[in-house]
């Protein structure tokens, strides 16, 4: 059956709704397609928490450490169009998290490559396959994390992105994590819909406050107006006492 969940995640490219519906009309195996690397929801290594998830992903391709997920799980997020204050915010944070868990992020350029680089062990969550490169100048992160960390993708191998692709990722990066920190954001962004998937997740939000005078990427203190906790250096350590 898991041979099955593969099989059918590639024939129709990660496609959560296809893939629902052709094992709803069990389908069966009828050509050749080769298996890639990768664990399904039967298996004991698929992370219970992706349960929570209204559309859990039926199968998860990946390159690296697989065990990473047995670790503690925070996401850290933001924009790809940073501020210095928001790239020094996010290296102070991860680098000082990486002692009690493991960072998650999507590796989009910005705030979340930044939380790659700066990690100890880091988990990329993408938005396309793992043979491609999104976005290119980010390829030699890809590679390394692919070696000596860990990235995963409900889409096969060479799927390319898709616009609507990295809405449906970020339910992953919201689901696999206790808390979710933004340290930077636009009012409108693919951060925003990692935070609602977060929400209706019941995970613990935290936001970087911004200035009063500060015009770009202050989404953050919307989320903070609405109710998320508000992150500073006096209170980051609150979060290892919820380790």
């Amino acid at each position: 059956m898991r041979n099955l969940l593969i099989y059918l995640a590639i024939k129709y490219q990660g496609d959560y709704f296809k893939i629902k519906k052709a094992i709803k009309n069990n389908e069966k195996i009828t050509d050749r397609i080769v298996l890639q690397k990768a664990i399904t929801i039967l298996d004991k290594e698929y992370p219970q928490q992706l349960l929570d998830l209204e559309y859990p992903p039926f199968v998860l391709f990946y390159k690296g450490d697989i065990t990473l997920l047995n670790n503690e799980l925070i996401a850290v997020v933001g924009s790809r169009n940073y501020s210095e204050y928001g790239k020094r915010c996010t290296i102070d944070i991860v680098e000082k998290l990486s002692r009690g868990y493991v960072i998650v992020s999507g590796l989009a350029k910005g705030i979340d490559s930044i939380a790659h680089i700066h990690a100890e062990k880091t988990i990329a969550v993408l938005g396309n396959g793992l043979n491609y490169y999104y976005p290119f100048e980010n390829r030699s992160l890809y590679q390394k994390l692919q070696e000596n960390q860990l990235v995963i993708s409900e889409y096969p191998l060479n799927v390319k992105p898709r616009k609507y692709h990295f809405p449906f990722r970020n339910r992953i990066i919201a689901a696999l994590c206790k808390s979710i920190i933004v340290t930077e954001a636009s009012y409108k962004s693919g951060t925003m819909t990692t935070v609602n998937e977060g929400l209706t997740l019941n995970r613990d939000i935290y936001a970087i406050p911004y200035s009063y005078d500060e015009s770009m990427n202050c989404g953050t203190n919307i989320l903070i107006q609405q109710g998320a906790n508000i992150l500073t250096l006096e209170n980051i350590n609150d979060l290892f006492d919820k380790l």
